[in-house]
């Protein structure tokens, strides 16, 4: 007995239905952790506050409270960077992660497309949650020598911070840098090449795109200890900037000139620095 296959208007009813499911959630995640930041993510201050507090690159506004690095704050800072990566690197995520959907419906796992799409992102978002562990001990250890400012979350040295966009700026024109970013910019190579059956799978190869774009973007987000951690102009323009790089593949120009005004903003920052000493 013949089956009859499905008909177009069916299966792109179907497809829709799938792709509002998982936009839908990327959504409220977006949401809910962009007003988790603006909040202050269980800090004493609002985001809002905070960038309104913010001081020039590399001499933060001195505050007189003291910050006490208990097990319960390192969780709250652990959660701030994470819920922080979550806003800033998942809309530029969204467009893997749809694609993922429509594959995954084409396939012999197309009766939980949605669900493994959401594996993919949870994959996604737990390599980020790696890089917010590290970055959670680098905020630690730089108060511990004194290089940043606690309450601020902010590099107080200009020489430091200098160094810091210097290095970022170096990184921007690396082999590594743009090995990581053409991963980022070819979903579909991406998926072609890395896409695996199940649901340990999707989060395999959700985590490993994670991991790409760990690679093309710590540089940057290691940024907002120069500017400030919960300065929301810093983090807004961050995030609007790694949009740009993963979403404009012809704009070749953007990465090599962003790393050289970093590279200079840097030398400038240090050369300020040597004229008022001397």
């Amino acid at each position: 007995m013949a089956v009859n296959s499905p008909r177009p208007g069916v299966v792109d009813r179907v497809l829709r239905h799938d792709n509002g499911i998982v936009l839908s959630c990327v959504l409220l995640i977006i949401l809910g952790a962009s007003w988790y930041t603006v909040t202050g993510i269980g800090m004493n201050m609002t985001a809002i506050d905070m960038t309104r507090m913010a001081g020039p690159v590399g001499n933060p506004m001195q505050m007189a409270t003291e910050v006490r690095w208990t097990p319960t704050y390192v969780v709250l800072i652990f959660l701030m960077w994470w819920v922080m990566m979550i806003a800033m690197m998942t809309p530029s995520a969204a467009p893997t992660v749809l694609l993922f959907t429509a594959i995954k419906r084409m396939g012999p796992d197309k009766s939980r497309a949605s669900r493994l799409s959401l594996c993919f992102l949870t994959g996604y978002l737990v390599a980020w949650a790696a890089f917010s562990a590290f970055a959670t001990g680098a905020q630690w250890g730089l108060e511990l020598i004194g290089l940043s400012d606690g309450p601020m979350m902010t590099i107080k040295s200009k020489a430091f911070a200098g160094s810091v966009l210097i290095a970022a700026g170096l990184y921007q024109l690396s082999n590594l840098k743009t090995a990581c970013l053409r991963h980022c910019r070819s979903p579909a190579q991406f998926l072609a090449d890395h896409n695996r059956p199940g649901a340990y799978g999707a989060f395999r190869t959700g985590a490993l795109h994670g991991a790409f774009c760990l690679g093309c973007c710590w540089a940057l987000m290691l940024l907002l200890f120069v500017g400030g951690v919960m300065n929301l102009y810093w983090i807004v323009g961050i995030a609007i900037y790694v949009a740009l790089e993963k979403l404009m593949p012809r704009a070749r120009w953007l990465v090599p000139l962003t790393g050289l005004a970093l590279i200079a903003a840097g030398i400038w920052l240090v050369a300020n620095l040597q004229i008022a000493a001397g």
